[in-house]
């Protein structure tokens, strides 16, 4: 089902596309719309928490990654390039690279940011990613820490 949600997202968003480059070549309209404001990092994760990576969801928002060096946490949150309208489903997910069971996530309903989601990962690759009405990102294995390093 999840599948239908973003081909059907996504071939109104072609079909659409299609119909506005048809209406200007037609001479019917000069309409250009404004640029979305890119989503930006406000300290959802909290306090101690900086940004470390982002992956942008294309007119839509900006999955963040940060960590807190204090406690050894990453932070994964997703946030909607504009907190007005209406609500959309939105996820963000984060987990040690390869450890499925390490695995926090947060799915549903919201009008500006999915998460804050929290995962110990002190020394840890992690893999971590989101979703904004059916568009998904995400990146494996990265942010690794300096690991300790072995005998030589």
């Amino acid at each position: 089902m999840k599948c239908a949600v973003s081909t059907r997202v996504a071939g109104a968003a072609l079909l659409a596309a299609a119909t506005t480059v048809t209406a200007l070549a037609a001479g019917t309209g000069t309409s250009v719309a404004a640029p979305a404001r890119a989503a930006a990092y406000n300290r959802e994760c909290g306090t101690g928490y900086t940004q470390v990576n982002q992956i942008p969801i294309p007119g839509r928002g900006t999955v963040f990654l940060t960590y807190n060096a204090a406690t050894g946490k990453n932070c994964v949150v997703t946030k909607r390039n504009s907190s007005t309208g209406s609500p959309l489903w939105m996820g963000s997910w984060l987990q040690r690279n390869t450890e499925l069971k390490s695995k926090q996530e947060q799915y549903g309903s919201f009008t500006s940011y999915s998460g804050p989601v929290y995962l110990d990962a002190k020394g840890k690759c992690v893999d971590w990613g989101g979703e904004i009405d059916g568009y998904v990102v995400a990146r494996y294995k990265t942010n690794c820490a300096t690991l300790a390093q072995t005998e030589r």
